[in-house]
């Protein structure tokens, strides 16, 4: 079974760490973004690339075989907002690590005005000022679905909805 204080690694790690291309990139989207380390990043490039990997996979089976799966991957990027209600296998192929990253709480909260800054987004949360539909989260990298994207705003007890709601 494993140690449960242990939990396994959800990331793996670049295969040429010291490139510089690659540093270059990483700390931008780490700048971009407010990561706190680039951990986080590898995390999401994971994620992507085991999206990217299922539908390759189903493009080399043949297609009576591959539907109910292709139509349970294709809505399942859909809801978490990362693909089109139309979407093909070849969409999920250009998918990028960027568009996971715009999906995070922590990016919405930002985008959405909330706070000013990226890095004050993650600090809202971490307190856990944020609320999405009146439950509190205090995981700024959590994945916000299409639904749930209205429905954020700060906690009921939080004093920054005070200060918005006289404003």
């Amino acid at each position: 079974m494993g140690d449960p204080r242990k939990p396994r690694k959800k990331w793996i790690g670049p295969k040429h760490p010291w490139r510089r291309e690659r540093l270059m990139e990483e700390m931008r989207l780490v700048g971009e973004y407010g990561l706190r380390n680039k951990r986080e990043l590898w995390i999401a490039q994971t994620l992507i690339r085991k999206f990217r990997h299922q539908a390759r996979s189903l493009l080399a089976v043949p297609r009576e075989f591959r539907e109910k799966q292709e139509r349970a991957l294709l809505h399942r990027l859909h809801v978490l907002g990362l693909l089109p209600e139309n979407a093909t296998l070849d969409d999920v192929l250009s998918l990028t690590v960027e568009d996971l990253l715009e999906r995070r709480l922590q990016t919405i909260v930002y985008r959405k005005g909330l706070a000013n800054t990226i890095y004050q987004a993650r600090q809202l949360i971490v307190h856990g000022h944020i609320a999405i539909g009146g439950r509190r989260v205090t995981s700024p990298s959590y994945l916000i679905s299409k639904e749930e994207e209205d429905l954020i705003d700060y906690a009921p007890t939080s004093p920054f909805k005070k200060v918005a709601g006289e404003g």
